[in-house]
């Protein structure tokens, strides 16, 4: 192993696409200064773990992961940055192996720190008020590729304070990026050939919130359906309530959209909806995915949902359990409620049992399947555009504008092509047809 520090780093992400969007810019900026970057399991000088804090689970899991990653080497550099960073200061204090602890307003300097680090060799806590942050802190062009799409993160915060997220404590305010920015980036990928963009952020339907000039979502993606060469733009989950007549109206005009859209539901009870202090009612919700039924035949809807929310009775989980078959999503993550400490939902009473808890995710998650299959099936014997994505065991796979994956058989590298595939059947989640 290369001993010099500036030679050696290892960079660990955990989370969701916008953490994983942030892990990518830190490790180009190491890279540009003449680090390289390795692998997890290798022996590293440097550490940098980016924590997600979503669930008690995710900040247990980075707990772990920072305890045993100095066991390495017992001479390396510790950094702890993200969510959990930013929101459990004192928590992360108390583990020795730790050298420098930074929020997420310092993670675009994080290699100042670092430098500055071993300089000094003095530990290092930075973690600013996240809710003073007015504007958006901008990586640059550092996109975050996953096989053959690019992640484009446009925004940052969350001004909704649902009832369990812990979010916008970590994230602060809605703090938009200017357009100009990120189309010069996606314009940049575009020139190595990458033919998708997953547009993503903390509150994605917020986009432009925080300007003075009226720019918003929909603006921002006439100008981003304007650049030659994009083929496809994925929107990651967004609002229910940003789905209106007028919105539709302008999105159906851009052909690059794809016809699928994660809406965030998270309970199909308005009673239960209102303790989560969600924006909206399931009437409002069923007449957002209306819309977008009429507009797109093709759509496919995904989900989020939560069970086992405190005072959740029987009745109200019955009444999500028919409003999600009438709805009659393409596939739903099924979370277990769990308390989340600074929420108000963790000091609500009426907690729910782990035993319930279980059971209703069993049945949402095998009403799940049942919606994906009937919804697979239907294309059998169709043909799709698959955009081909990576090669296994002789197949290769990909996903259609409505991110239902697909699988041929072929000995030719054809990754990266946007190609028609006859669907002859359906193993598992996956469709399996030949190229034509």
């Amino acid at each position: 192993m290369r001993t010099n520090v500036k030679r050696v780093l290892l960079s660990l992400h955990c989370g969701c696409k916008v953490n994983q969007y942030e892990t990518n810019a830190m490790k180009q900026d190491f890279i540009k200064n003449g680090y390289e970057i390795v692998e997890f399991n290798n022996i590293a000088k440097i550490y940098i773990v980016n924590t997600c804090t979503v669930t008690n689970i995710s900040d247990k899991k980075s707990r772990q992961i920072l305890r045993r990653t100095k066991e390495k080497n017992k001479e390396s550099i510790l950094v702890v940055t993200g969510c959990y960073a930013q929101v459990a200061k004192q928590e992360l204090e108390k583990i020795e192996e730790i050298d420098i602890i930074l929020g997420n307003n310092e993670k675009n300097e994080i290699l100042k720190h670092v430098e500055g680090y071993l300089q000094k060799k003095q530990k290092e806590k930075i973690i600013t008020d996240i809710m003073c942050q007015k504007e958006f802190l901008d990586f640059g062009n550092t996109t975050y590729t996953e096989k053959t799409r690019a992640v484009i993160k446009i925004q940052d915060g969350c001004d909704r304070f649902c009832s369990y997220c812990i979010i916008p404590y970590a994230r602060g305010r809605v703090r938009s990026r200017k357009i100009e920015n990120i189309i010069e980036e996606i314009k940049n990928i575009v020139k190595i050939g990458i033919k998708e963009v997953v547009i993503t952020g903390i509150h994605v339907a917020s986009y432009g919130k925080d300007f003075q000039n009226g720019t918003t979502l929909i603006k921002l993606l006439e100008e981003i359906n304007k650049i030659d060469g994009l083929k496809r733009i994925r929107l990651s989950s967004i609002e229910p309530t940003i789905i209106t007549q007028q919105f539709i109206n302008r999105l159906i005009k851009l052909e690059k959209i794809c016809d699928h859209f994660h809406l965030s539901l998270q309970s199909g009870c308005n009673e239960t909806l209102k303790r989560m202090n969600r924006k909206y009612t399931k009437e409002e919700f069923e007449e957002a995915v209306n819309l977008l039924k009429k507009a797109y035949p093709e759509v496919s809807l995904t989900t989020d949902i939560i069970v086992g929310f405190p005072k959740e009775t029987k009745e109200e989980f019955e009444e999500t359990y028919k409003f999600l078959q009438k709805i009659n999503f393409y596939k739903m993550h099924i979370f277990k409620y769990s308390p989340k400490k600074g929420t108000k939902a963790a000091e609500m009473e009426c907690q729910i049992d782990e035993k319930t808890k279980e059971e209703r995710s069993q049945q949402l998650i095998q009403l799940s399947k049942k919606n994906q299959e009937e919804y697979n099936k239907k294309y059998i014997g169709k043909q799709l555009e698959v955009l081909l994505e990576e090669t296994q065991g002789g197949y290769i796979k990909g996903h259609t504008t409505n991110y239902i994956l697909v699988c041929a058989e072929t000995k030719m590298n054809m990754q990266n092509k946007i190609v028609k595939i006859k669907i002859q059947d359906l193993k598992e989640d996956k469709l399996i047809g030949t190229i034509i």
